[in-house]
C-alpha cells in the first residue's frame, strides 16, 4: 500500500472542507480533502441560498457547492472521493487508511457535518426509501401532486416545505411545538403558504402502509388525541446528529458536537474541526465558510509551529 504526505487533510467536502481546502491550498499547504459520496453535505440541498453575504442573486447550494470546489482546486487542493477506514496518530503525524492507500498528515481537521436525526416511531425505518424521506430536493420529485408530510420546526424543515410546495399542493407541516423555531422570514413564508397546511402541537404516532408510506397517526402533545391522516410522503427535518464516528474519544458536548476553541483547535494537538460538527449555536453556510478558513489559517501556524518557524 502506497503512502501519501499532505501538510493538511481534510475530512468533509462541504462548505467547512471546501473553504478550509482554498485557503490552506492558497496559503502553500498541500492540502488533500476526503469525501465519501460526493460534495456538499447538506448545503447542497438548499433550493436558494439567499442569505449569503454578498451573494445576489441567490443561487442554488449545489451551484455554490460546486463553484466552492473549483475554487479550491484552482488553488491547488485536491479532493478524493474515498472512504477514510482507520485514523491514528502517531508523534506529530496523523495516519489514515483508505481502501486503497495510506495517507500521513501534518495536521488534520474533521469537517465531516453531521446527518439527519431519526423520529423513532414505528414505521419510519420501515419505510425509508418507500415514502420516508430526509431530503426533499433528492425525493421529492416522486411525490409530484401527492399528498406530503413534513416534520419539524426549524429552518430546514420550513425550506423544504417551502421547495416541496412547488411540487405539491397538498403539503402539511407538523411541528411539536406551539411555533416555528425558524428564521422569521423562513417561518413566514410557510406560514403565508396557500399551498401548506400548518399543525402546531402535533407529533407523528406512527407511520403506516402496505408497500409504500400511506398514512400516519398524528398526536396532539396537548389533548393527546389521535388523528389518521393519508399521506404519500413523509419528510422529517428534526435536527441533526454529528458525525463524530472516526474520533469519538475527542472531547465533545452532552449533544456529542465536538468542542473547540475560537482557533477552531480540539483537545488534541494539530487536529481541528469545523462546520457542523462542532459544538456552536448557530449553524448556516456563512458560519461554516468562517470555521473553514479560521480551521486552514490555524492549521498554518500549527505546521509552522512544528518547524520552529517564527509567526507574525
Amino acid at each position: 500500500m502506497n503512502t501519501a504526505k499532505y501538510d493538511l487533510v481534510i475530512i468533509g467536502a462541504g462548505v467547512a472542507g471546501l473553504s478550509a481546502a482554498g485557503y490552506g491550498a492558497r496559503a502553500n499547504l498541500k492540502v488533500l480533502v476526503i469525501e465519501l459520496g460526493g460534495s456538499g453535505g447538506q448545503a447542497q440541498n438548499i433550493v436558494s441560498l439567499e442569505n449569503y453575504p454578498g451573494l445576489y442573486p441567490a443561487i442554488s447550494g449545489y451551484e455554490f457547492i460546486e463553484n466552492m470546489k473549483k475554487q479550491a482546486i484552482s488553488f491547488g487542493a485536491e479532493i478524493n472521493n474515498t472512504e477514510v477506514l482507520s485514523l491514528d496518530k502517531k508523534n506529530d503525524v496523523f495516519v489514515l487508511k483508505t481502501s486503497t492507500q495510506e495517507i500521513t498528515a501534518t495536521s488534520l481537521l474533521l469537517a465531516t457535518g453531521s446527518s439527519p436525526r431519526k423520529l423513532d416511531c414505528p414505521g419510519e425505518i420501515e419505510f425509508a426509501g418507500r415514502g420516508v424521506s430526509y431530503c426533499a430536493t433528492c425525493d421529492g420529485p416522486f411525490f409530484k401532486n401527492k399528498k406530503i408530510l413534513v416534520v419539524g420546526g426549524g429552518d430546514s424543515a420550513c425550506d423544504e416545505a417551502t421547495f416541496l410546495s412547488t411540487i405539491s399542493d397538498n403539503v402539511t407541516v407538523i411541528h411539536r411545538r406551539s411555533e416555528f423555531r425558524a428564521q422569521k422570514a423562513v417561518a413566514q413564508r410557510v406560514l403565508d403558504n396557500p399551498k401548506i397546511n400548518v399543525k402546531f402541537n402535533t407529533v407523528v404516532s406512527q407511520i403506516q402502509g402496505n408497500n409504500k408510506v400511506e398514512s400516519v397517526i398524528l398526536k396532539n402533545t396537548i389533548t393527546g388525541t389521535q388523528e389518521e391522516i393519508s399521506v404519500d410522503g413523509v419528510f422529517i427535518f428534526v435536527g441533526a446528529k454529528p458525525r463524530t464516528e472516526l474520533m469519538p474519544f475527542i472531547k465533545h458536548d452532552n449533544e456529542g458536537y465536538i468542542i473547540t476553541d475560537e482557533n477552531m483547535a480540539t483537545d488534541i494537538p494539530g487536529l481541528f474541526c469545523a462546520g457542523d460538527v462542532r459544538s456552536k449555536s448557530f449553524r448556516q453556510v456563512v458560519t461554516a465558510a468562517s470555521d473553514g478558513a479560521i480551521a486552514a489559517h490555524s492549521a498554518e501556524k500549527y505546521i509552522l509551529s512544528l518547524k520552529n518557524k517564527a509567526y507574525n
